[in-house]
């Protein structure tokens, strides 16, 4: 089920928009659980995986298995990778190859278009 998202959430998820760098509640969020997408609830990252990664947005290691979508963004005169909600194709951010092991990589996640669910509450 979708959720009615704001004016700012929609520019991000459904527009490839960028929240401004620290900006994000979720920068601090240090509680075990899982973030969700904001718009159609799928879980995207276990807090198992999330790191400070310096960048200003929420960075994760992995995903979580068949949760998101990669896709070629040439925008802003460069190549990225860009990570969508498998279930909604909502644009939640871009992965890098600069990420900790054991992946090596850094799911660079707006903030804006996550929700988190903390265990056992």
């Amino acid at each position: 089920m979708e959720k009615k998202l704001s004016e700012d959430e929609r520019k991000v998820i459904e527009q490839c928009g960028t929240e401004p760098r620290f900006s994000s509640d979720l920068l601090k969020e240090d509680r075990e659980g899982v973030f969700t997408c904001k718009k159609c609830g799928n879980e995207l990252f276990s807090s198992g995986t999330k790191y400070e990664s310096g960048s200003g947005w929420p960075s994760f290691w992995d995903a979580e298995n068949d949760a998101v979508e990669k896709k070629k963004d040439n925008s802003h005169g460069m190549e990225r990778t860009e990570v969508v909600c498998k279930e909604c194709g909502g644009h939640l951010g871009h992965v890098f190859d600069d990420g900790p092991d054991p992946t090596g990589k850094r799911y660079c996640i707006n903030g804006i278009a996550l929700e988190f669910e903390a265990d056992n509450e």
